[in-house]
């Protein structure tokens, strides 16, 4: 029997996320900015949270956050996640919440408020995902 466990989980590519995923494949994260209160959103959708504005611009993010969170895996659930792996929480400096993974070194001692800033990682199905590495 073939397995049919997904290299990774597909992209959602729905009327809001579309152009976040674009930019993510070319390697320039994009996200929604309110035109109104200025107020960066992750993820994408038709409102702004803190206005409920309809009006947004999609803007270039500088890649830059801080960890707020993170946990190790030592269970394997998709098979480009092999264990041990980790799942970081950040805030970009933009100010919203993501979560994705840490690449490259992990932190000495705490994790939390750790800088990281953002890298791109091709998996062997050919998605591209943003990932976070330590800034040294």
């Amino acid at each position: 029997m073939q397995d049919k466990t997904p290299l990774s989980p597909p992209p959602v590519l729905g009327h809001y996320d579309r152009p976040m995923w674009e930019s993510i494949r070319a390697r320039a994260m994009r996200l929604q900015q309110c035109k109104h209160c200025n107020t960066f959103r992750y993820p994408p959708g038709p409102t702004c949270g803190y206005c409920l504005s309809l009006d947004f611009e999609w803007q270039p993010i500088s890649g830059k956050a801080s960890i707020w969170s993170w946990i190790v895996f030592h269970r394997q659930y998709l098979e480009a996640y092999t264990t041990p792996y980790n799942v970081i929480s950040i805030q970009l400096e933009e100010g919203p919440l993501m979560v994705s993974n840490l690449e490259g070194s992990e932190p000495k001692g705490s994790w939390i408020g750790q800088a990281v800033e953002i890298c791109y990682v091709t998996l062997k199905d050919g998605t591209i995902l943003p990932r976070f590495c330590l800034i040294q």
